[in-house]
């Protein structure tokens, strides 16, 4: 109800919340969450550092209650709960919070366990010996004082760190509408790159990044990847990966992961209770039992594997899926001149140098002030007590005098003294009128003159200033600084973790089925053409082995699949198996629909290499013929759920794809036995979604089975093999260039003796040849056993085939020479001796050593096979049309 006298003034209330809210965010930004620039500090932590300066807690007096103190800031400068001064408290006394603590804490101060402090009445505290030096000068008037919140007394605006706190001990706060997450830095590289500054205004951040590497968090850790820190340092914006600090053991008769470094704040108890989920869920498969063996002396967290765990694979999923590997997001935002900006590497170190040039500047005229007032005290004692006539003058004046006031009138009037310079004589006690003393004085005199000298020397000359900077600087250094704790990854980067996987060659397997797996080489033996072959891997019934391909572990593999999507994995993400392991299935792998399967492959080297992925192309070939170019450039990027790579129409499916140059000829082969070649410009690159152009035109019931590119047509060798195990090497030059398009000519004299043709793969003498039947047998030859032949034949007998035994695929294998060859019809035993593969493959074995028409029957094939009409060799086809036209 309105009261007599009282007004009502109507306001817009959106335009009151507007301004109120404009207000309290002003308020946070400035006075609550973010830090000064010049000091680093935010208030509660200035405040808690001046309270503590206030209440004389120095590094060198006794420890004091926390209550006390956290009571003091309250009273006095902190108008807030008194949680958010005591939580501020603590964390300046955790060594695991910051990297140069500022406050020595006594008592439960917390852990990394994330385990609470005790209460403020248990535990007591005192200023560390670093923060001595932040508060350093702050009684020399080097800083502006404002008014504390009820304006009873004053407090510092800023403090006059010696120590670039911003940088060494970095901040975090939330705001409204921004934030500052600003990283610690080694206080030892911190000073050497403010120097560097200091020498050379002009330094690039890349030079100063000579001096300051990278972040130093207090738990040391590792930072995996250098982009990160380069971003934040050049733009005050970056994500650096953190990883844990591991090493491997034996613990009893297990591998051991032992952890001694976990990343910044990262909840230790918060990481394993997780861990220990994740493991439970099987979404971590391989740890036995994981325990915490921290103690007084160190970090030492214990993953204990399973007994067929591989280290490596465990560590990687342990990266992944858990805090060991974490990022920190650098965001510097810090208030410079009371407006929040945000700042790279040169920004902070110019504004830190700025403000210690005032500190320098401000104490220097303070010192020169007070110096000045004694040597004019000094003045007036040499003038009064100069000598004895004078002396006694004065001792007359004083003792005559009815009270002080008329003794300092007397002495100003007979000596020619200011007020000042009386009432210090009038101050001086007896025992300073002896000669020894008026000596002393004299002395003093001498040497408040050459400090006033020297004072107004560095008020004048700016350079001796900032040496002077560098001097307290260094002096810094050598008391506080210490080593890096964090060490730094510079070849690690997303996804990778190459420095644990060695890059040797290895083989990788999929089955019909789609399983998985990579095998080193050298497990697989060199036998000669026409052997029978080891065991190769044990499959699931009515499975078997349909793609082989040589890699090395830090290659990348793209899949592509029938339905035309693409996938993506490094070789040493796909689990290791031994020689006669199922593998594991690919969907565990990647995100393939069920009804989808993989139908080629692609090794690349580096997809951040814009270059190579520039200057590179996909070639990929379906089963009616159609041919698509497409740059690398587009896939470079897959995401989880894999690209669509192609465009599949019905009745139709993706078969091969290939890397090329922009220089090489294709060659496309069918079922039929009919071959086609053309240079790949014949083939436009088209988009990432189109469909392709024909590549070859197929007669009723035709596919096609395989492409090749070739890269050097004078020394590849185009081979094919038949389904029923014969193959053959044929010169390139034996296929004519053609258009794109046509019907091409035989490559493969088929008949029912060969089956229809299987495959075509490009070989050099050099080369080796992989061949696995779909019974599981493999067999591994060199590709110089086998010499050039005619187009038009039949070929010969690569490898014997038992019981109506098929070839299911063949890849080109790179010789390893320190392998030696096994001239031995390879009975190699396997653990699996109840499959009936196993059997199958055995009994293949024993037949073979004895079986001699079969040997008789391998020379005879071994005949170059003139075709059964000779007509044949000229039947080529006429081409259709070059037609660019997308169908």
């Amino acid at each position: 109800m309105q009261k007599e006298g009282e007004r009502l003034i109507p306001i817009n209330i959106v335009d009151e919340m507007k301004s109120s809210y404009i207000d309290y965010s002003m308020s946070v930004i400035v006075s609550r969450a973010l830090p000064d620039v010049r000091d680093g500090l935010k208030p509660v932590h200035r405040r808690v550092l001046y309270g503590m300066y206030g209440l004389g807690v120095f590094s060198n007096r006794k420890y004091l209650k926390s209550a006390r103190i956290v009571g003091d800031v309250l009273g006095k400068y902190h108008p807030h709960g008194d949680t958010s001064v005591y939580d501020a408290m603590v964390r300046m006394a955790q060594p695991w919070s910051l990297r140069y603590p500022q406050v020595d804490g006594q008592g439960n101060f917390g852990s990394m366990d994330g385990d609470p402090p005790a209460a403020m009445r248990y535990t007591e505290a005192r200023l560390k010996k670093i923060s001595d030096e932040i508060l350093a000068d702050l009684d020399k008037e080097t800083v502006d004082f404002q008014n504390n919140f009820d304006d009873s007394m004053t407090e510092p605006s800023v403090l006059p760190t010696k120590i670039p706190n911003l940088l060494v001990n970095g901040a975090s706060g939330i705001a409204v509408g921004m934030a500052t997450n600003m990283a610690p830095h080694n206080l030892s590289e911190s000073i050497d790159a403010i120097v560097a500054y200091i020498d050379n205004n002009d330094i690039t951040i890349d030079e100063l990044m000579k001096h300051i590497i990278a972040p130093d968090f207090p738990t040391g850790a590792i930072i995996y990847g250098y982009d990160g820190v380069r971003d934040a340092f050049h733009t005050g914006r970056g994500r650096i990966v953190l990883r844990a600090k591991v090493n491997f053991e034996e613990v009893g008769n297990r591998n051991a992961i032992i952890v001694t470094e976990v990343p910044y704040q990262v909840n230790k108890a918060e990481m394993i209770a997780r861990t220990a989920e994740l493991v439970k869920e099987e979404k971590i498969p391989g740890i036995y039992e994981i325990r915490d063996e921290s103690d007084r002396q160190g970090m030492r967290i214990v993953y204990e594997l399973k007994n067929d765990a591989i280290p490596n694979v465990v560590l990687n999923m342990l990266y992944k899926y858990t805090a060991l590997q974490t990022s920190f997001s650098v965001n510097n935002i810090a208030l410079v001149k009371g407006r929040p900006v945000q700042l790279n590497l040169k920004d902070i170190i110019h504004h830190f140098v700025e403000h210690r040039h005032e500190v320098i500047v401000r104490r220097t005229e303070f010192e020169l002030k007070k110096a000045k007032e004694r040597a004019h005290i000094l003045e007036g004692f040499m003038k009064v007590i100069g000598t004895q006539d004078d002396l006694d003058k004065a001792i007359a004046i004083i003792r005559h005098s009815a009270n002080p006031q008329e003794a300092k009138d007397g002495l100003m009037k007979e000596f020619e003294l200011s007020e000042i310079q009386a009432q210090a004589i009038l101050d001086l006690r007896l025992a300073r009128l002896t000669g020894m003393e008026l000596d002393k004085i004299r002395a003093e005199y001498e040497e408040i003159m050459n400090l006033i000298k020297d004072l107004e020397d560095i008020l004048t000359n700016e350079p001796r200033r900032y040496e002077i900077i560098k001097a307290e600087l260094l002096e810094m250094k050598e008391k506080y600084g210490d080593e890096r704790r964090t060490e730094i990854d510079y070849s690690g980067g997303e996804l990778s973790i190459e420095d644990l996987i060695p890059d040797e060659k290895v083989v990788l397997t999929i089955s019909h089925a789609g399983y998985i797996k990579r095998t080193s080489l050298s497990e697989y033996k060199v036998q000669s053409r026409g052997g029978v072959g080891n065991r190769a891997a044990t499959t699931r019934d009515e499975d078997f082995l349909e793609y082989i391909v040589t890699a090395t572990n830090h290659q990348y593999m793209l899949f592509f699949t029938e339905k035309g999507r693409c996938f993506w994995l490094r070789v040493f993400e796909i689990p290791e198996g031994s020689k006669t392991a199922k593998g594991r299935a690919v969907q565990n792998l990647i995100n393939i629909e069920p009804d989808d399967k993989i139908k080629a492959y692609i090794r690349t080297n580096d997809l951040k290499d814009s270059e190579y992925v520039n200057q590179m192309n996909v070639v990929m070939i379906t089963k009616n013929g159609t041919i698509k170019k497409t740059s690398l450039e587009a896939y470079s990027r897959p995401r989880t759920n894999g690209v669509n790579a192609i465009e599949i129409r019905d009745n139709d499916q993706l078969l091969g794809a290939r890397l090329t140059n922009g220089n090489s000829e294709i060659m496309i082969a069918t079922k039929n036995g009919k071959c086609i070649r053309f240079p790949e410009e014949k083939a436009r690159a088209v988009g990432r979604g189109s469909i392709g152009v024909r590549g070859i035109s197929l007669e009723k019931g035709d596919e096609v089975i395989g492409m090749i590119v070739v890269n050097d047509v004078q020394n590849e060798t185009v081979l094919v093999v038949s389904e029923k195990g014969y193959g053959k090497r044929t010169a390139v030059e034996d296929y004519r260039v053609t258009n794109r398009g046509g019907k091409g000519v035989i490559t493969l004299n088929i008949t029912e003796k060969t089956g229809n043709l299987i495959a075509i793969q490009s070989v050099t003498d050099d080369d080796g040849l992989m061949i696995i039947n779909k019974s599981g047998v493999a067999i591994r030859m060199n590709m110089d056993e086998m010499r050039v032949m005619g187009r038009n034949t039949q070929g010969v007998k690569v490898i014997n085939l038992k019981n109506n035994d098929e070839i299911a695929a063949i890849a080109k294998v790179e010789m390893d020479k320190e392998v030696e060859e096994d001239e031995t019809d390879g009975n190699e035993e396997t653990t699996d001796s109840n499959n009936p593969e196993f059997k199958k493959a055995s009994q293949a074995n024993e037949n073979a050593g004895n079986d001699m028409d079969e040997a008789n029957e391998l020379k005879k094939d071994d005949q170059e096979e003139t075709p059964e009409n000779g007509a044949v060799e000229n039947q080529e086809h006429s081409e259709s049309p070059d037609d660019d036209s997308e169908e």
